[in-house]
Parts: C-alpha cells; structure tokens; sequence
C-alpha cells in the first residue's frame, strides 16, 4: 500500500510513526512544504528563553532519522492539488521549481492552522510577527536582544499570546496584551485564578488591555510603531499576533466535505467525504467528553491521538476517536496552572448546566513550610447539578500540582460523578501533599452545595 501524509507537525508525525509500527512495508512519502521537518511550537518559549539551545532540537524527527526508517521524506515540497477520482495529488517542490503528479491509495492530510491574519490597516508593515513555526521563532529570539525593541504588544491572550507576552517580559521589554474579551486567559481560566494572574503578569511589566478590538496598525518610514484599538493607543516596536488561527484548507475546498469555518469534516474514524482521504489535526473537530459533541480543541495530544487512530484505519481497522477533555496546562512566572473540560465561564456558550465549587488549601500539611516547597493552591470544580456529573476542573498553584487535572480528565471521559470522586483513594505523604486530596475535598464540598 502507498500512503502519502502531508503535513509534518504532531499529526503527521503520529500518523507515520503508527504506520511504521504495524505495517512497516509500508511505502511512506511524507510531505512538509517548509524546510524543515516537524517543528514544534509548542516548545517556542524554551528556546526563546534560552532553556534549549538549539532551534533545530525542537523537533520530533529528522529527515536522516525517518529516511533511515524507509519513510520518502519530502522537504520544501507542496501539495497544491489533489485529485480524488484519480487518487493522486500535485506536487510543486519550491527549491526546483519542478512540479509532478503522485498516486496514492491512502491519503492523510494533517495540514493543520495557520495564523489568522488581522484584516486592519498597517498589517503588512515591518515588525508585525506571528508566533508559529521555526522561522518565526528564529525572527523572535533576534528581538529579544534587540535594543531598539522597547515597546511589545501581543495580540490575543491566549497560551501563545502569554508565552509571547512572557518572553519578552524576561528581556526586559515593556508588553501590552490586547485582547477582545474581557479577561486574559479567559478560555482556559475563570476569574478566580486570573485575576491571580493578571496582578502577577503586571508585577512583571506586562499590561493588560482587555476589552478592546484591534483598529489598526501605525509606522514610520514602513515599521510599525504604534496599534490603535477602539480604546486606546499604545506604543510598539514590535507587535507579536496570536490572535486565533484558521484551518489551512484552502486548496481543499472542492476535494473534501468543509465545514463553514473552513475545518475538514470528517466521522468517527477520521475519513473526510471521500473513503480514501483521512483527516487529522488543528483542521478538524474532535469529540468533546463533557458534551459528547465534535467541538474545535487545537492541542498537540488531540492531533496525536488522531494520527495514531488513523494509522489503525487506513489499513483496516474500526477504531473510532476516543472523546478527549480539552486538557491543558502553562506556568506564568512563578505559577503553574491547568485545566479540562467545561468550566463556569463556558459553561453557557456550549449550551450546559453547570454549578462549581472552589477550594484553597496549602499543598501540604500547614507544618510544612513555604521554604520546603509548600504552597497556596487553587481548585475549581465543575459538575452537573442535576446528577453530580464531572465536567471539568481548574488548578493552580505556585507548586507544581497540575497533574491533579489528568485524574480529573479521566474521571469526565469515564463520566464519574462527585459521589465518586470524593472518598476516591489518592495516597498520602506529608512531603508531598495532604491527607485529603483537594480534589478529594472539592468533590465533598460539591456534594454539600447539592444537599
């Protein structure tokens, strides 16, 4: 069988390595239109920062590497057509020039997002970047010792807007985050820990300017200098968009089934319209456990799964997406916090009842103290009030405890309630952590707000 995957960032890279696994007589041609193989931004900030030295080492796989696998690699190599009567795909290769038609009886696309450019006045000037991608991240680090380089505003409060917004902190830049909606971090976060964290942001030279629509961007002599919001003006040598991203499906669209917002539809067990076209991806939907409904969650574990799911069903399998909780996680200075599921703030939005209790407690028994690695912790629980359904969580805490949030993941994909959660046997050692897990005592409170 001849497989052919395009696109080389988690996706892509779990679909070839679960091909490899089972059926390495597989003839692989693995397709990247950038020149350079499966990097990872989600490991930008490291290397921004300096915690990893090298770009080229924020990556899954090398070209060497997978070749020696017997996987064809194709490097700087687009496809810009695909022909499914025929079952086969155009081939532009950028460093040639040259272009050429390839056959396939199993098509991945894995294209993913790209970031969604601002339609205002003064986008295209110089110093307006994006934060996606090796050659962004290269541009980056160059500005973060850049002396010219004063004033920083980010677009969009998300995780890669933070990070940016981080970053340039570190550097000593002076950063303002712009962002539509009315908190930072509002889609992961209710405003109980981001009230904590937007102080903590502002401790650290990063301001937050929420509420506000992007108007347009101002330069001098072709550099941005200064954008302009509906509130509001502020000075920037360089301006970092992270303001949402959009499927990369364009050449799609008279190939494949697309939704109205450009995102690949595709069943239970990722085929698009088309039997022989599987999908995998930031470009699709995934199933969300809390709703049991598709919904647009863009984290590298989701694209994983998928590809190593469709890895299984192109050679024959039934394996159906398993429903997945939204987890994820991020340190914000001195805090680290992580959340999954349905949470009071989107409750609403996604069309689901939902009551939550939040308790704080310390990490580890009071005894402990803070110099020993003790620390105050955040907790928030969501459930159903009609049956005590776990919907979801959010933690934090100056201590490391996120990893409280994968039981609570499981504990919604395994649709278990407050009753179960709260005499649940989490173990004990004052070194670590309490008595009574705080998930332990979350799941009790929950249950006397039912009562």
């Amino acid at each position: 069988m001849k497989v052919i995957v395009v696109g080389s960032s988690h996706g892509g890279y779990e679909t070839v390595r679960g091909i490899l696994a089972a059926h390495p007589e597989t003839e692989i041609q693995w397709y990247e239109k950038g020149d350079f193989l499966s990097f990872l931004s989600c490991g930008m900030q490291l290397y921004l920062e300096g915690t990893v030295k090298d770009v080229n080492a924020v990556s899954y796989a090398t070209p060497a590497g997978m070749r020696a696998q017997g996987v064809h690699v194709y490097t700087e190599q687009e496809i810009t057509t695909v022909h499914p009567d025929r079952q086969t795909v155009h081939v532009v290769n950028h460093a040639t020039g040259e272009e050429r038609d390839e056959g396939y009886d199993k098509l991945v696309l894995a294209v993913g997002a790209v970031p969604f450019d601002l339609p205002v006045p003064g986008h295209d000037l110089e110093n307006v970047y994006a934060m996606r991608g090796r050659d962004w991240a290269i541009k980056l680090k160059a500005k973060t010792v850049d002396p010219a380089i004063k004033n920083v505003v980010v677009i969009g409060s998300g995780y890669i807007g933070i990070e940016a917004a981080e970053v340039f902190a570190k550097a000593g830049k002076h950063v303002t985050v712009v962002d539509m909606l009315p908190r930072l971090l509002s889609l992961y976060l209710d405003a109980e820990f981001t009230d904590t964290l937007t102080q903590t942001m502002a401790d650290h030279g990063i301001q937050a300017a929420t509420g506000q629509g992007v108007k347009a961007f101002e330069g001098k002599h072709g550099k941005v200098t200064k954008l302009i919001t509906d509130q509001g003006e502020y000075p920037a040598d360089l301006v970092i968009s992270a303001a949402g991203i959009r499927a990369n499906t364009g050449f799609l669209k008279d190939v494949v089934a697309l939704d109205d917002h450009g995102l690949i539809k595709i069943n239970d067990y990722l085929q698009t319209s088309d039997p022989n076209i599987y999908a995998v991806g930031d470009a699709t939907l995934v199933p969300f456990a809390p709703t049991g409904q598709p919904n647009r969650i863009a984290l590298a574990t989701n694209a994983r799964r998928q590809g190593r799911i469709a890895a299984k069903n192109i050679f024959g399998d039934q394996v159906t997406m398993p429903t997945v909780s939204g987890s994820s996680a991020l340190s914000v200075f001195d805090y680290h916090f992580a959340s999954t599921g349905i949470k009071a703030g989107t409750s609403e939005k996604l069309g689901v009842k939902s009551q939550s209790v939040l308790v704080t407690d310390t990490a580890q028994p009071a005894f402990v103290p803070d110099a020993a690695g003790n620390a105050k912790v955040w907790f928030k629980l969501t459930f159903d009030p009609a049956d005590g359904r776990i919907l979801g969580a959010q933690i934090m805490s100056k201590k490391d405890v996120t990893a409280n949030i994968n039981t609570i993941s499981l504990a919604v994909q395994a649709k278990l309630t407050v009753y179960d959660l709260a005499y649940t046997d989490f173990f004990f050692q004052p070194g670590f952590d309490r008595p009574w897990n705080i998930m332990n005592i979350a799941a009790q409170k929950a249950i006397d707000s039912l009562k």
